[in-house]
């Protein structure tokens, strides 16, 4: 099984899933955003992504459908080899959402510092 490894300085985590959605709510107009990501060998594939509305910094694409209160799209973007997070106690926390349910970062980390630069890249395989 795929994994993603999340790493802030010496914190880190690592979560055993092949696809995962980044959630967060954005500092400004308060509204949730959300980005599905599956593992691809050593990349983050993003798969699609919604918003709960529109504000500052937040236009959908014009391909967006609006559907059940959301702006979906699919993003066109090649493989990432990582995603840089900043987490700080000014902002909403990101979160990491699975089949289980979603957890913030700072849950997941223990012992994230209060400001930090978190690290998210598929693991590299056995």
């Amino acid at each position: 099984m795929s994994g993603i490894c999340l790493a802030a300085g010496l914190v880190m985590a690592t979560l055993p899933l092949s696809a995962f959605t980044l959630a967060w709510t954005h500092s400004i107009e308060k509204i949730r955003w959300e980005e599905d990501y599956r593992i691809e060998g050593k990349h983050l594939i993003l798969t699609e992504a919604r918003i709960k509305g529109t504000g500052a910094g937040m236009e959908p694409p014009p391909d967006a459908v609006f559907k059940d209160g959301v702006y979906r799209y699919r993003p066109k973007l090649a493989p990432l080899d990582k995603l840089s997070l900043s987490h700080s106690p000014f902002t909403a926390g990101y979160e990491i959402c699975s089949k289980t349910g979603c957890r913030p970062l700072a849950v997941i980390m223990k012992g994230l510092p209060e400001f930090a630069r978190v690290e998210v890249k598929a693991c590299p395989s056995p």
